[in-house]
């Protein structure tokens, strides 16, 4: 039983939600999110609260019920709140800056990595003295904003020795203790 999906989503004021056929489109302050959803989930909106519902108990119907709803709810908090991510480079001398929608990426490799980013993500860099520099990004599409994290973070993954690499903000990384100097007794 879903006990996510039963849960009647809240709209604020400033969002409206329309559905077309199996689109269902959010319009908000902060932008506009489509999303296509399964023919056997229904959607209604009383007021201002959005019902998910499903047809019978199948396997499939309970899981996509509760999918729905959290996607529906993703998208109602993006178009009017936003979401925000916050990406900490830990390493000697590596480095960050953006041009537009172009982040350049100083990793300590032999050369620059460029990544062009959706027009969707806000994406600001902060690179202060004695600090560690850092990526901030902002959007309405949580599973954008998600996956573009995951890309930029791949580029050098957070190792567990000396904690160097990209990591989020606050992201606590496990350690291991390196080699013994020495085993003499």
């Amino acid at each position: 039983m879903s006990r996510i999906g039963k849960l009647p989503i809240t709209i604020p004021a400033g969002v409206s939600i329309t559905q077309n056929g199996q689109i269902v489109t959010v319009k908000g302050p902060k932008g506009t999110l489509d999303q296509e959803i399964n023919p056997n989930i229904t959607i209604s909106i009383e007021g201002n609260q959005c019902i998910v519902s499903r047809p019978n108990d199948e396997k499939e119907n309970r899981s996509m019920h509760g999918l729905y709803r959290s996607l529906l709810q993703n998208m109602i908090t993006g178009v009017s709140d936003g979401f925000k991510k916050t990406l900490e480079l830990v390493g000697v001398g590596y480095r960050v800056s953006n041009q537009g929608q172009v982040l350049e990426l100083s990793l300590g490799y032999t050369h620059s990595i460029y990544l062009a980013l959706p027009v969707e993500i806000k994406v600001e860099t902060k690179m202060e003295r004695n600090q560690n520099p850092l990526i901030i990004l902002e959007s309405a599409d949580k599973q954008l904003i998600g996956q573009v994290c995951a890309k930029i973070r791949s580029f050098r993954k957070p190792e567990p020795y000396k904690g160097k690499g990209i990591k989020f903000v606050g992201e606590v990384i496990r350690r291991k203790a390196g080699k013994s100097a020495g085993k003499g007794k």
